[in-house]
């Protein structure tokens, strides 16, 4: 545990990290009728950058280090931006054509991804316990997806490789030095992902005129969200360990539920269950897994996952 370990508080802000993403998701439903899913990306990613300032500015590590913008693994650092727009082009796409705790719920498979790609990314051995998660996972995502039914489309797709380009961008922001602080590889990333969205959208006909002073509000609404999510998620986890966070996670699945029919008068039951449950059950495992081996590696300098 970290000497200034505050878990209960972190905790609470990772909640309220998740509730403003899925705030910022509807915002996306909400606007994908008149707007296209690359320039809600470019805007998310502009008003979005203005939270990511202030927790720069806040970072302790980025004071004490001389205030530098320059990093060495900069290239990194703005590939992840690039994977980062291509993740969010796929889930708005998927929000504005799926029900919303059906696009949300399909995303979650990111942590079965980030354990596969952590093999042979950061080479690490993942033993029979991990797949067997991913595997239960998997299956999950296959019920709620119901391929071969009535009800399918390929659009179904779309989140699910939104997940696995979340998980890319997760797995390589653990292959950035230690020392570069979380604020600045996040505003790299960031400000990659603005312009990527910028030229995607200029690629398929260019931005649409805002319609309304009500529609410019939305839209900041929605870089405020995703911003400030993301500012209260850096400084949860420095509060406490990851592990502790990560659990709650799953919060997200009935919540997304719970809007999407309040906002959107959507109940997807048959599409969401038991599907949703098998996900949460494998990305719980993967973590109650990762604890295990933590306790393990405390005690014993090498040995393997079984």
């Amino acid at each position: 545990m970290r000497p200034t370990d505050r878990t209960g508080l972190a905790i609470f802000l990772s909640l309220v990290a998740l509730t403003l993403f899925d705030a910022m998701g509807l915002v996306i439903k909400h606007l994908s009728g008149t707007y296209t899913a690359a320039e809600l990306s470019a805007w998310r990613n502009l008003f979005g950058i203005i939270p990511g300032v202030v927790a720069l500015g806040l970072s302790r590590q980025w004071h004490k280090d001389g205030r530098r913008l320059r990093i060495r693994q900069w290239k990194l650092a703005l590939a992840r931006g690039g994977i980062v727009t291509f993740a969010q082009l796929f889930f708005y796409i998927a929000l504005g054509q799926m029900a919303f705790a059906t696009a949300s719920t399909i995303t979650y498979a990111n942590a079965l991804f980030m354990t596969a790609l952590a093999v042979p990314l950061l080479g690490e051995k993942v033993g029979w316990v991990r797949w067997g998660a991913v595997l239960i996972g998997f299956v999950g995502v296959v019920l709620v997806m119901q391929p071969g039914s009535d009800t399918f489309t390929p659009i179904a797709l779309l989140p699910l490789g939104a997940a696995a380009f979340y998980a890319l961008v997760g797995v390589t922001a653990r292959m950035m030095d230690d020392d570069v602080p979380s604020p600045l590889v996040n505003l790299y990333s960031s400000v990659a992902a603005l312009v990527g969205a910028f030229l995607i959208a200029m690629s398929f006909g260019g931005f649409t005129p805002i319609q309304s002073a009500t529609d410019l509000a939305w839209i900041v609404a929605m870089g405020g969200f995703g911003g400030t999510a993301v500012l209260f998620l850096v400084v949860s986890y420095r509060m406490t360990e990851q592990s502790n966070l990560a659990p709650f996670s799953y919060f997200g699945i009935p919540l997304a539920f719970v809007m999407g029919w309040l906002f959107f008068d959507e109940a997807p039951w048959d599409a969401l269950f038991p599907g949703a449950l098998l996900i949460a059950a494998g990305g719980l495992l993967i973590i109650w897994r990762e604890r295990q081996r933590g306790r393990v590696s405390a005690t014993r300098p090498t040995g393997a996952d079984v």
